[in-house]
């Protein structure tokens, strides 16, 4: 059976800052009193010392709340926030540094559903280079454990899981999942590349995992690359060790991607279909699969105008589907995704493009499946 999915609800988390300040890279998590708690970076530029954390809560049945700045480290700059609910606390991850390449992991938490946060600490004491999550959320295992998506940027990005079996306190690394040989990028990017750091433009491979389990055990992982496509590996042993990565057939504009299963077991994939690497992060376009990820169906597009909408993070709450994303560097957008009525309902089925996720040789990208 076919999953259909249509917009509810559209509306901005936070309309952002004063004096033109950018904001980006936004997360969500669910409270366990049922306030939904976003979180994004905010500043000048992205990179900037001046860029910080900030978050906002949405009461059930009612609107975003104003947005709040967590306490910081003056003049470093702040990237990436992730929320992770446990119980009665909520964790907020981060980075802070000016160098990706060498950027550290700090966790926050907090005990009354996102209305107030403890001084952050270092997540892993003398990491380099950014231990725990770098974009997406974290994965709660069938057996408890926490997998942690992670990445390591310079001239070869890599991804690996960070793995917790006692709730963060302490984590291991996993086997690192590299895309071979070895590229190397330019230090500047195309005119049409997005407003990043211009640190990001050095580094080829694969970054920023979206994760999911099937079975026991049986952990799959959806990257960023930088190789026009969103490459997959899988692991047998929750995550410990991964399979070579292998090119799906969804293109990728080398911007983030996020994945969630529904309580049925349907994977929803939010991304930017653009192939090229640093292309338009535009449309932002919603895919489903119903058989692991096997294929992938096209549902809809959340946006399609000119400009960057990117960045996403998708939640699947009871029968609804959250998307919270980058709204032209300008705003955080919320959107709201339920089922769509069937055809027995007297509406018709929505229509869009198949795509085949198949093991592609790396060394030869430009060989794909077929779009159908």
């Amino acid at each position: 059976m076919e999953l259909q999915l249509e917009i509810l609800h559209k509306e901005f988390v936070h309309h952002g800052g004063n004096d033109g300040q950018i904001c980006h890279a936004s997360t969500m998590a669910l409270a366990n009193d049922g306030t939904l708690v976003a979180s994004w970076f905010e500043g000048s530029a992205e990179g900037n010392d001046d860029v910080s954390i900030y978050w906002a809560c949405r009461q059930p049945g009612s609107s975003w709340g104003k947005a709040r700045r967590i306490p910081d480290h003056p003049q470093l700059p702040h990237w990436n926030p992730i929320l992770h609910t446990d119980g009665a606390t909520m964790h907020l991850f981060f980075k802070v540094g000016r160098r990706i390449e060498t950027w550290s992991t700090w966790v926050a938490s907090s005990k009354n559903n996102g209305r107030t946060w403890s001084a952050a600490v270092p997540l892993v004491p003398g990491d380099q280079g950014g231990r725990g999550p770098v974009r997406n959320k974290i994965l709660q295992t069938a057996n408890s454990h926490w997998l942690a998506p992670a990445s390591l940027e310079g001239n070869q990005w890599r991804s690996f899981v960070d793995r917790s079996e006692d709730r963060g306190r302490t984590w291991q690394m996993s086997s690192p999942i590299t895309i071979e040989p070895a590229y190397t990028g330019s230090a500047k990017g195309p005119d049409s590349a997005p407003p990043v750091s211009p640190q990001s433009f050095i580094g080829r491979g694969v970054i920023q995992p979206a994760l999911w389990q099937s079975r026991h055990e049986h952990i799959h992982m959806l990257m960023r690359s930088s190789e026009e496509w969103i490459f997959r590996s899988d692991s047998s042993d929750n995550g410990r060790t991964w399979s070579q990565p292998y090119a799906t057939d969804i293109p990728n504009n080398n911007s983030a991607i996020d994945v969630t299963q529904t309580r049925d077991g349907a994977l929803v994939l939010v991304c930017n279909p653009v192939r090229k690497n640093w292309g338009p992060r535009s449309p932002l376009s919603v895919f489903t699969s119903t058989d692991n990820g096997t294929t992938w169906q096209r549902q809809l597009d959340l946006e399609n105008e000119t400009g960057e909408f990117s960045y996403p993070c998708v939640l699947a709450v009871d029968d609804v589907i959250h998307v919270a994303y980058t709204w032209r560097r300008q705003r955080i957008a919320h959107c709201i995704l339920t089922q769509a009525r069937t055809e027995a309902a007297g509406v018709p089925k929505l229509t869009g493009q198949r795509m085949h996720c198949v093991r592609s040789p790396v060394q030869n990208p430009a060989q794909r499946g077929t779009l159908k």
